[in-house]
């Protein structure tokens, strides 16, 4: 194994991690089906924690897109 495809492992450990721990947004889709429309047009800010996970969670993929397209052409 190489140095990229260990950087690619943990970065994609790392990131199933993330996702994981990320509050479920499908929540209130649940609440949609059901009738409930008081949360169906309320929009809910991301604040610490989970404002930190969701960006950490975007530089995560886009660094992983990123050694990927390189690892292919090297």
């Amino acid at each position: 194994m190489n140095a990229i495809e260990i950087i690619l492992l943990v970065i994609s450990l790392v990131l199933i991690i993330l996702v994981l721990l990320q509050a479920g947004k499908a929540e209130t889709t649940s609440g949609i089906i059901s009738g409930d429309t008081s949360t169906l047009f309320t929009n809910r800010k991301e604040r610490g924690s989970e404002l930190f996970i969701s960006r950490l969670t975007l530089i995560l993929g886009l660094a992983f897109f990123a050694i990927s397209l390189v690892a292919m052409f090297i």
